[in-house]
């Protein structure tokens, strides 16, 4: 008995002890909640009695050489209901159906749904949400947001880029310069009783937005336009699968014009540009061509470049000195090199000539032997001083490498097909840039669009910068290379891209696409001027076109008629004629 009263007593002290260490310990929580997170749960309390509703920034504009903006905001609405502060639900749903056209269904969902803001809409004009406002029905907010607008539709489309929902970039200039254009956005807060019902009195507090710097550009909307034109005029003439055309300055790197027809809007960027019906595909299908529809062919996609390429073998013999104007050559038509015969594009051949005449008649044989006299080592050697293994580090994203054989792969039949521009694939800006790099001295430019940026006010903010390396080839061989491609136009294969009054120098291109019994083409011609001193190099590459495909024929024009608006818009003037003397004795 007395046992079990000792029990008992030892029973009730434990769990007296219990209860009192565990009061302690409440006390003490207590404690720490009240006096050293105090602050924190002040806020958190406020936090419960405040709304916050995002105050869009305005996104930096993109502008051209002459001031003149590419991409701009246009003012829109975002149109939200707050169910505790809806005194009228009727008459919220009957406003919601007729001014933005949403379904009784939908409307009904959206102001019924318990939560502290439910976003109805977004992107409505202006003038919608000021009709909205008006009603002036409790629990209906009407707040004012930015949607990028493209005054000119599908100019420069693969350039400019275009951005989302969320106003953030997608591809182009937008993506690549977001850190640049996009803003900081502000905050609107409002203070609720705990039903969240504002209170009167109180008001909104205001962060305001900072709005984003607006990126200057070498691209000049004239000059894409005569571009656009010319290439839109050819692809229907000659029934192309697209045209992609460079303009670009060889001494600085900056791009006057990039276009890739066909364009798309990018106004409605999500609007195939070929009026393809869409209707039975799966998502994934529609997406796979709506990228197709947004790449930038001059920057992430690779082809053959055919004779053009003579210029970095004609180059690369001249600097290493295994060629020189006056060697001669014997062409009959073709070229045995291993086990393959290898032709000229003049099957009956050029017979005797030298090296001047063999880049004037776009002679393979003539290009296989320089190619041969290099040798594999040497071909290599240049391939890499040339750049042309790296990317060019043009400011736009996506831009794809230089497919190329490895150099223990290259024998003699990979070597000679090479040197006339056959069996590896470069970029259009990759040979717009190397050439550039061959033709201004010597010197490896970057290419690109970005040249400043500035605030609304025109401050400068920062001036864009890009480095160039030298010693590409000599002074010596840039000006020979100069002098042999003038000869091209002056008395070659691209006598169609001559211009009475200007030096032109320049070269052909027609290269057959894989596989080789498609007998599919692409006709490409590379131009610049002035001859002895380029500040403007044209690059355009047809693909598929249908009947005549030469480059000469059919590429070439397309650059001449360009420069013909093109160089006396820039400022370069004429060279004088010599006139007659008339004077009668």
């Amino acid at each position: 008995m007395r046992r079990n009263k000792t029990y008992n007593k030892k029973k009730v002290l434990v769990i007296f002890l219990a209860c009192a260490g565990m009061l302690l310990g409440l006390a003490g929580r207590l404690l720490y909640l009240m006096v050293y997170r105090s602050d924190y749960y002040a806020q958190k309390a406020d936090d419960l009695h405040q709304r916050e509703r995002d105050i869009k920034a305005a996104r930096g504009k993109i502008i051209d050489a002459n001031g003149t903006v590419l991409a701009a905001n246009k003012t829109v609405c975002t149109i939200s209901v707050i169910h505790s502060q809806i005194t009228d639900p009727e008459a919220v749903v009957d406003m919601l159906v007729k001014e933005l056209g949403i379904t009784e269904e939908t409307a009904r969902k959206r102001v019924e749904k318990v939560s502290s803001i439910e976003r109805v809409k977004t992107n409505v004009e202006k003038e919608v949400g000021d009709r909205i406002r008006a009603y002036h029905l409790d629990g209906v907010k009407v707040d004012e947001d930015f949607r990028r607008y493209y005054p000119y539709g599908s100019l420069a489309s693969k350039v400019l880029g275009f951005t989302g929902g969320d106003n953030q970039g997608i591809i182009g200039l937008e993506v690549k310069y977001e850190e640049v254009l996009e803003g900081i956005n502000g905050k609107i807060l409002t203070t609720t009783d705990a039903r969240g019902v504002e209170l009167d009195g109180v008001g909104e507090s205001r962060v305001e937005p900072v709005a984003g710097y607006n990126l200057h550009i070498s691209l000049d909307r004239n000059i894409q336009l005569y571009a656009q034109q010319e290439a839109l005029r050819v692809m229907e003439e000659k029934q192309a699968q697209r045209v992609s055309i460079l303009l670009m300055n060889p001494q600085n790197g900056e791009i006057y014009a990039c276009v890739n027809v066909p364009e798309f809007d990018l106004n409605d960027p999500f609007t195939l540009n070929t009026g393809e019906d869409t209707t039975g595909l799966t998502e994934k299908e529609k997406q796979d061509l709506l990228n197709q529809m947004w790449r930038n062919p001059c920057i992430n996609d690779t082809y053959e470049p055919g004779s053009t390429f003579k210029i970095i073998t004609m180059s690369a013999g001249l600097e290493e000195g295994v060629v020189s104007l006056g060697d001669t050559f014997n062409c009959g038509g073709y070229r045995i090199v291993d086990d393959r015969r290898i032709h000229c594009h003049k099957r009956t051949g050029h017979g005797t000539e030298t090296f001047l005449q063999g880049a004037e008649n776009s002679c393979n044989p003539v290009f296989i032997d320089v190619g041969m006299r290099l040798g594999v080592d040497n071909y290599y050697k240049y391939f890499k001083q040339f750049g042309l293994l790296n990317k060019t580090g043009i400011d736009l994203p996506g831009e794809a490498s230089t497919i190329m054989h490895k150099k223990e792969d290259i024998g003699n039949v990979e070597l000679a097909t090479i040197s006339f521009g056959q069996s590896f694939q470069i970029t259009p800006i990759q040979l717009a840039t190397t050439v550039s790099s061959l033709i201004n001295g010597g010197r490896r430019v970057t290419p690109h669009f970005g040249v400043e940026v500035r605030d609304d006010d025109g401050t400068l903010i920062e001036t864009l910068e890009y480095g160039d390396v030298g010693g590409v080839v000599s002074e010596e061989t840039s000006e020979t290379v100069r002098y042999i491609l003038e000869h091209v136009v002056s008395e070659g294969s691209g006598k169609n891209a001559a211009i009475e009054g200007y030096t032109i120098g320049g070269k052909t291109a027609t290269s057959q696409t894989l596989p080789r019994s498609a007998n599919r083409y692409i006709s490409s011609f590379i131009g610049f001027a002035p001859a002895e001193n380029p500040t403007v190099l044209g690059l355009c590459v047809i693909h598929d076109p249908q009947g005549v495909y030469y480059g000469g024929t059919i590429a070439a024009p397309v650059i001449r008629r360009i420069f013909e608006n093109v160089l006396p818009y820039l400022g370069i003037e004429k060279a004088e004629t010599p006139q007659e003397d008339k004077t009668v004795d």
